[in-house]
């Protein structure tokens, strides 16, 4: 794989260079290891600031359990347990209790989901991470099946603690208080057009105010600002036509015939001579080139029968222009969906290694939950988006977030792995069928919560795009080699699976959660209206 300097981008509302400066920390007296990041010198209040891992090793005890004492942390909003290899497993419970930063009370005890799930190859063992909101303190217990007596608990067992730091949407850290109105909807600014609009307002007012009073032989000048805007010859026409006041009916026909030749209307038959070169200098400016009109103005019937003819002109050049947009707008099939992009919701670049591999094509999604819980407000959603993001690259050690696209429970979905969202890249979230599918997570646990249809419409939408790509029918099935030993299927073993799936079909796990796994032929129905489209 080629060095991440091949594929580092800079966000585009960064205020500062690279500020990135991982170090390990000891917390005097709390045994706290702290992966720390410098803030921004400027001290802005609106400046990014990256995230922070912090951790607390487990210390384990003569019954077989491990512990994290209770004490007092830095700040953080989403912690997991991780230990030294994910090859071996973690048998057993784990359970967690968060002091909140605000109250400073402390939570309920809450179990951490033990998943076991590989994802990159060399990384650290995990579980499921879990969103607790702001909070500084923490206490953990871990208790192995039978005692440990057959299954001993791994090694290096510790808490990981995330801190989300602000991103782009100025967000406050830990997730609260996020200043931004459009949910990750849409980034679009209006544009300031105010400048065109004085200028033909001032010239019309100096018209008539000029043209009528100076008759008199003073617009002489006149024909040299003619020339050099073509297209003010509109605006002198009008200023002339309103002369129909009963002291000049006569310069009325002569005007509509030649712009520049107001002035020697006027003038009577003494400046005639005089016009006869000016117009040989309006050719040379650039009114021929647009239109025909000018080089026939000399002639006051020709410039009638030229004006509808100049428009006919016109039309089909722009009639052909227009029609073969309409035939490459349907040529996709599914409109791209709207998505939150890495640099909006604040992925940390310079974290990221390796560049990205690709697939030859994409066969199948895989759709998956966060586990990460449900106690958090969409408002949150790139905050949680970024801890998962350095949850995935920091504490477990893999060069990217496992998940190709990421949904929020309001339908907000946001780019994951990094290497282009219209691109087959290839993701860690379902061991064994990397090498065929995206992965979509859903933020939160379904287990016990239900989904809504706004998550049923985003995750449809996306499906149907990233298979549209391949021509894969979106209500389909396929059928696939596992590339490894899944706990369902046995490596080369051939799995005949829906091209829209749940984790639990490919790999033996609960993700992505009892409801949103039933959601899923409702989810493949709404995915194949799109092919429609």
């Amino acid at each position: 794989m080629s060095p991440r300097n091949t594929r580092r981008r800079t966000l585009a509302n960064f205020k500062r260079r690279t500020w990135l400066a991982l170090g390990a920390v000891v917390l005097g007296g709390t045994g706290i290891a702290v992966a720390a990041t410098a803030a921004a010198p400027d001290g802005d209040s609106d400046t990014i600031t990256p995230t922070a891992l912090h951790t607390m090793k487990a210390e384990t005890r003569d019954d077989g359990t491990a512990v994290v004492p209770q004490g007092d942390t830095e700040p953080f909003s989403l912690l997991g347990m991780t230990w030294a290899d994910s090859t071996e497993p973690l048998t057993g419970t784990v359970e967690v209790r968060v002091k909140d930063a605000e109250s400073g009370a402390w939570s309920d005890w809450m179990p951490l989901r033990v998943e076991n799930t590989p994802g990159e190859t060399g990384g650290r063992g995990a579980t499921e991470p879990l969103w607790v909101g702001p909070s500084d303190g923490v206490e953990a217990r871990v208790t192995p099946t039978d005692g440990g007596e057959s299954e001993p608990l791994p090694e290096d067992l510790r808490i990981d603690l995330i801190d989300p730091g602000t991103g782009p949407g100025k967000d406050k850290a830990n997730g609260k208080d996020k200043d931004k109105s459009n949910n990750g909807k849409g980034n679009s600014k209006d544009e300031d057009t105010t400048s065109p609009s004085p200028e033909p307002t001032e010239e019309p007012t100096e018209a008539p105010t000029t043209e009528p009073a100076p008759e008199p032989t003073e617009t002489t000048p006149a024909p040299e600002p003619e020339p050099t805007t073509p297209t003010e010859e509109p605006t002198t026409e009008p200023a002339p036509e309103p002369t129909e006041t009963t002291p000049t009916p006569d310069p009325e026909p002569t005007t509509p015939t030649e712009d520049p030749e107001p002035t020697e209307e006027p003038t009577s038959p003494e400046p005639d001579p005089e016009p006869e070169p000016e117009p040989t200098e309006e050719p040379s400016s650039p009114e021929p080139t647009e239109t025909s009109e000018p080089t026939e103005e000399p002639t006051a019937p020709a410039d009638p029968t030229d004006e509808p003819t100049a428009p006919d002109t016109t039309t089909p050049t722009t009639d052909p222009s227009t029609e073969p947009e309409p035939t490459e707008e349907p040529e996709p099939g599914v409109a791209t969906p709207t998505v939150v992009s890495r640099a909006d919701w604040g992925a940390e670049e310079e974290k990221v290694e390796e560049a990205p591999e690709y697939l030859d094509r994409l066969d199948a999604v895989f759709v998956h939950h966060t586990a990460t819980g449900n106690d958090y407000t969409c408002t949150e959603s790139d905050a949680v988006v970024r801890s998962i993001f350095a949850y995935h690259v920091d504490s477990l050690g893999w060069n990217d977030v496992g998940y190709n696209f990421l949904v929020d429970k309001c339908g907000t979905v946001y780019e994951g792995r990094g290497g282009g969202m219209d691109k087959p890249v290839r993701a860690a979230h379902v061991y064994g069928f990397n090498g065929y599918s995206t992965g979509i997570a859903v933020l939160g646990d379904y287990n016990a919560t239900t989904t809504n249809a706004a998550v049923h419409q985003a995750v449809a939408h996306v499906s149907a795009w990233k298979l549209d790509h391949f021509d894969v029918d979106p209500t389909a099935q396929v059928t696939l080699t596992a590339a490894g030993n899944t706990g369902i299927y046995e490596t080369g073993e051939v799995a005949t699976l829906h091209t829209i799936s749940g984790h639990r079909d490919g790999y033996a796990t609960e993700c992505p959660g009892e409801h949103l796994y039933n959601a899923l032929p409702e989810i493949r129905r709404i995915a194949g209206t799109f092919t429609t489209q």
